[in-house]
């Protein structure tokens, strides 16, 4: 066995390989030199994949959906019954919010499972398909081989009859093309499996209530944390506790001490709202110390679900955002929702005449990820405030903070990419847990190859800075969340859009921004 890895386990350089080989086979000027790029092709590796295996897994999967169903029957009639105002778990939920939250959450489950086993299924044909289209350009490849026969001798080599080319000619051609089949089949495998890590791994995410293996919490506890979301949202869309929050405040709970811990769980039974009790544990999961949560109870408590997610949430995503609108006359989307707090736009420059892109969308970013520092932007020294002017200018003064950290451009203006780096570990690394990575993107291939690990770090809840360009010079924008094959994008000019992972990979990125901006070079992912 042997433990040394080859070129080939990666699609990329099967690919690249694959399409080289197509070429020079055309241009082979000898039988000889034909034949050993025949078997250069034959030496590459079919797709992998066990088709049968995977149509196992997506029944078993499928095979679970009626026994949710039953579950869900069960919930439903405790739900249709009524239930008195009592309160149960640690945290003094209300028994008929636990009731319809389990409700949703094994409505979740059942599509969890249904959604799996499609992804499976999808998967175990295009794997398939990819491995019967291998399989037929290797048998051309050996067609042509056998057709051509031995090798020639130094002699023979050395004069080639009409016939002889033409033959060789044939042959090349035929192998060419057959050569292009199995570049086709890697392609379509590679391309079936990313969509299928997508999918799985969103699903994955979404089996919220079970990333807080905490023992210091109930099960209902730990539902009701997971199913909360903004008020006045859809709620699969803007639950206040990601799935990398959940996870986090889950280890960070276990850590606390006995004291810590019981100051936590009586701030949690104080409060007033399922929101009030998810930001708190968000900004545990955000690093902060009990004492720190403790005072920023202070300033929230007893304030209604909408005040919450004005002061607390920057972006809050309307069920309509992923509708097609069109395009306006600058390339933009016409479907784009402001981010605003009471009217003030989370937008660089605080109008958006400066050029501190970088610094805006990570303050942003960080405001997504830490309920606190939300606060301290929203609500001012005192988390109580409401004035739109002096968010504005507590925002411009933190845009100009992290500006001047990274060694941003004079006169607010740009920013090179070592201080993004820097900036996005300090500011949104810290809270999440993570350090950030650039990545450079200097193709669609490259683009398409890193859309996994993107769309992976946005379903755990961690903001991914992606940058743009044209001609006209360069922008700063943040990948935030990802439904399907779309992506939502926010733009620091104030607003946040949906595009497509098509635009993303093939240069049509303006839609985001405007016609000037329409290529993705590059991202920072968090790790």
């Amino acid at each position: 066995m042997s433990f040394l890895s080859s070129p080939f386990d990666s699609p990329s350089f099967r690919l690249a390989w694959l399409a080289g080989l197509s070429k020079k086979i055309l241009g082979a000027g000898s039988k000889n030199e034909l034949l050993d790029l025949i078997d250069d092709a034959l030496s590459v590796p079919e797709p992998g994949g066990d088709q049968a295996l995977l149509e196992g897994l997506a029944q078993l999967y499928r095979g679970q959906v009626d026994q949710v169903g039953g579950v869900f029957d069960q919930v439903d009639r405790v739900a249709r019954k009524g239930l008195p105002e009592v309160w149960v778990g640690d945290t003094s939920v209300l028994a008929s919010d636990v009731v319809n939250a389990a409700g949703r959450s094994v409505t979740q489950m059942g599509e969890a499972f249904q959604g799996g086993a499609s992804v499976l299924l999808t998967l175990a044909d295009a794997i398939g398909a990819a491995q019967r289209k291998d399989e037929q350009g290797r048998g051309q490849l050996l067609e042509q081989k056998r057709m051509l026969g031995g090798r020639d001798g130094f002699f023979d080599d050395l004069h080639e009859s009409d016939e002889e080319e033409w033959d060789r000619k044939n042959a090349a051609h035929l192998g060419s093309y057959a050569v292009d089949l199995m570049h086709d089949a890697v392609s379509e495998a590679q391309e079936a499996t990313r969509v299928a890590a997508r999918d799985l791994n969103k699903w994955a995410a979404e089996a919220r209530a079970g990333k807080m293996e905490t023992s210091e919490l109930t099960a209902v506890d730990k539902l009701m944390l997971a199913d909360t979301g903004v008020a006045g949202a859809d709620t699969e869309l803007n639950e206040i506790l990601t799935a990398g929050d959940l996870a986090r405040a889950s280890t960070r709970m276990d850590l606390l001490s006995l004291d810590d811990e019981t100051a936590m769980e009586r701030m949690l039974a104080r409060s007033d709202s399922p929101q009030e009790r998810a930001y708190l544990m968000k900004a545990l999961a955000a690093g902060h110390s009990v004492a720190e949560i403790g005072e920023f109870q202070d300033k929230i408590h007893g304030k209604d679900p909408d005040w919450l997610r004005r002061h607390l949430t920057p972006v809050v995503t309307a069920a309509d955002s992923m509708d097609d609108e069109g395009l306006a006359p600058d390339g933009a989307n016409n479907n784009r929702d402001y981010v605003t707090f009471n009217g003030q736009r989370w937008v660089q420059g605080g109008d958006g005449s400066e050029g501190t892109c970088v610094a805006s969308s990570t303050v942003t970013s960080r405001a997504m990820v830490d309920p606190l520092y939300a606060l301290d932007l929203t609500g001012g020294p005192d988390g109580r405030q409401d004035d739109p002017d002096a968010f504005r200018q507590r925002l411009v003064a933190e845009q100009h903070r992290l500006h001047t950290e990274g060694d941003g451009g004079e006169n607010w203006g740009g920013m090179g990419p070592e201080g993004q780096e820097r900036i996005n570990d300090t500011a949104v690394g810290s809270a999440t847990g993570t350090d950030y990575e650039r990545q450079d993107l200097d193709s669609a291939a490259d683009r398409r190859a890193v859309l996994t690990e993107v769309e992976k770090s946005v379903a755990q809840g961690r903001p991914v800075p992606v940058d743009v360009s044209g001609e006209k010079g360069a922008h700063a924008m943040t990948i935030i969340a990802q439904e399907g094959d779309m992506l939502q994008i926010y733009n620091p000019w104030g607003s946040t859009t949906w595009v497509s992972e098509d635009d993303f990979i093939n240069g049509h990125m303006g839609k985001a921004s405007n016609n000037d901006l329409p290529n993705t070079y590059s991202v920072y992912l968090p790790r």
